[in-house]
């Protein structure tokens, strides 16, 4: 099955490539949200261990299939080679702390609301919350794509693929997170369906320009995928572990976080070879 799928992106223009893998991602969000249709509620541990679950596949793909390939097609030795995934990184952190503190947004929690004041209502806040997750996520695999049309040996098919698989996977949990609260605070579940995929509609617009850019500016590259790495990992600390452990669950949540970070890995190292 895989190598039909890898053989259909090969044959497929990368910025479409990066359009139809980042869907699948936003789907998969969808589907998550979908659960609102059959139960209100779910159970605190199986959310805990999917935010773990979450974390570990947001961390491993930043290592494996991000910041690796970042230090691996970067010139020079020692220092000289290591800076351009430095400084991306950097950047990415720095670009998403800056958003963090200036978009309004709402914890999933429902008791934390951060950025500039506004009268938004809480849904809006929480879809916006969300939404910082996915652009670093969609960035990622239209980085990737575009690599693959600027011919950059360390930058396949296999491995973009791969990654929008396991972002794909932690969608999931996302999609729920979104939906559920909004359908428990008695909102319609064709609403909280609405809002729980809404907040995934960035993804695709993420992906098609991180892989037109990637594409008509080669040498960004490493910057690209590394700063994707780097907003990867500060949703990671500042939102997803948080939010995981705040609960009496938290064996639950560093289980999962353990097995998305395998999961993620196995899928990166596999299907890139």
């Amino acid at each position: 099955m895989f190598d039909g799928i890898i053989s259909f992106f090969e044959q497929t223009d990368p910025v479409w490539a990066a359009f139809y893998a980042t869907m699948f991602t936003w789907f998969v969000t969808a589907l998550g949200a979908s659960l609102v249709f059959f139960t209100k509620d779910t159970h605190k541990k199986f959310m805990d261990s999917m935010l773990g679950f979450t974390g570990g596949v947001m961390v491993a793909a930043s290592i494996w299939s991000l910041l690796i390939p970042a230090i691996d097609m970067s010139d020079g030795e020692g220092f000289q080679k290591v800076m351009p995934a430095v400084l991306g990184f950097l950047a990415g952190a720095g670009f998403l702390f800056t958003l963090d503190k200036v978009l309004p947004h709402l914890h999933v929690n429902f008791k934390q609301v951060e950025g500039i004041k506004t009268p938004w209502q809480k849904t809006t806040l929480l879809v916006l919350a969300i939404t910082l997750h996915n652009i670093p996520e969609g960035l990622a695999v239209g980085v990737l794509f575009g690599g693959v049309a600027a011919g950059i040996p360390e930058a396949s098919i296999g491995g973009a693929i791969a990654l929008a698989i396991g972002i794909g996977l932690q969608n999931f949990p996302e999609g729920i997170a979104v939906a559920m609260p909004l359908r428990r605070m008695g909102m319609s579940g064709r609403k909280s369906f609405f809002y729980g995929q809404l907040s995934a509609i960035v993804e695709p617009i993420a992906g098609v320009i991180g892989a037109i850019a990637v594409a008509a500016f080669t040498p960004v590259l490493p910057y690209a995928l590394a700063f994707a790495a780097g907003a990867m990992i500060f949703v990671v600390v500042e939102e997803v572990i948080p939010e995981a452990q705040q609960n009496k669950s938290s064996d639950m949540a560093t289980i999962g976080f353990i097995l998305g970070f395998v999961v993620m890995m196995t899928l990166d190292v596999a299907l890139s070879g």
